[in-house]
């Protein structure tokens, strides 16, 4: 089943975000999830796995960019090592279109790092189309 995710999802989102490169304290997921509840442009969506564990999550955000117009962004994607190649992604990914059609965007839009590269064909497979290359850059503020 998929949903939108709650507060009691913070550990679960927690533990599938260190599985692809991004740990933190559940302390600090949970807050992120509960700024992110409160904003009407934003989503994240859950798969339910066995148990209590969750298969995989997707973070999505509705944004008005003045060069490319509106649409919306998966901005996380994870799903769990051992639900990789299960329909997880593709349910995940599919959630994510109705809920951008539901607010009437005219398109789906996602990074991924070139790292990743088994996630390439996978994204390809749902119809994805490779726009660019690009570069990433952080700057600090102090």
């Amino acid at each position: 089943m998929i949903r939108r995710a709650t507060a009691d999802d913070a550990p679960e989102i927690a533990r599938l975000s260190a599985q692809l490169g991004y740990p933190a304290a559940i302390a600090t997921f949970a807050e992120r999830l509960r700024q992110l509840q409160s904003r009407d442009t934003h989503a994240v969506l859950v798969h339910e796995g066995e148990g209590n564990r969750l298969a995989g999550f997707v973070g999505l955000e509705q944004r008005l960019m003045i060069e490319s117009g509106e649409r919306v962004e998966i901005v996380g994607l994870v799903v769990d090592e051992q639900a990789r190649r299960t329909g997880t992604g593709r349910r995940l990914v599919a959630a994510a279109e109705d809920w951008a059609r539901a607010r009437g965007m005219p398109e789906l839009f996602l990074r991924s790092n070139v790292l990743r590269t088994e996630a390439h064909p996978f994204y390809e497979q749902l119809g994805f189309l490779r726009t660019k290359t690009q570069h990433a850059y952080v700057k600090p503020l102090r």
